[in-house]
């Protein structure tokens, strides 16, 4: 009995979130998102096998990050008042990471899906900065 009640806290907090919210920034992933651009021009401009094959690994190794980008403010910053607010949220999270993985961005060397890509990210940045106002 007396060890339990040792080790209750004598008080219990809550977070809104795991670090403080200024942490979080769609930045990050619109970085990414413009390199995984950069590199496709500059893939489609080449015609060095290596280069090329180069520019392909590291291209999806920025997608990865994309989309860690992504899921962090999809599943730590924005919480059930925002989807509730911005119905459209989960959507535009589906598509953009789907744009950064095989079937997008990871996947093709067209510099037009990574430009479909970043149009997503700002529409994600756009409600973001709505959020950090209210």
């Amino acid at each position: 009995m007396r060890l339990s009640r040792l080790f209750t806290p004598r008080t219990v907090v809550s977070a809104h979130c795991d670090l403080p919210c200024g942490v979080y920034d769609p930045a990050q992933a619109r970085i990414e998102a413009e390199s995984l651009k950069a590199i496709a021009e500059k893939y489609q401009a080449s015609e060095d096998p290596e280069f090329r094959t180069r520019a392909l690994i590291v291209k999806e190794q920025r997608a990865e990050l994309v989309k860690h980008h992504l899921w962090v403010l999809w599943t730590d910053y924005f919480k059930a008042p925002h989807f509730e607010q911005y119905p459209q949220l989960h959507s535009l999270f589906n598509e953009a990471t789907k744009l950064a993985g095989a079937g997008g961005a990871k996947g093709s060397a067209d510099p037009a899906v990574a430009e479909q890509l970043l149009a997503k990210i700002e529409e994600i940045s756009k409600i973001f900065w709505e959020t950090k106002q209210s």
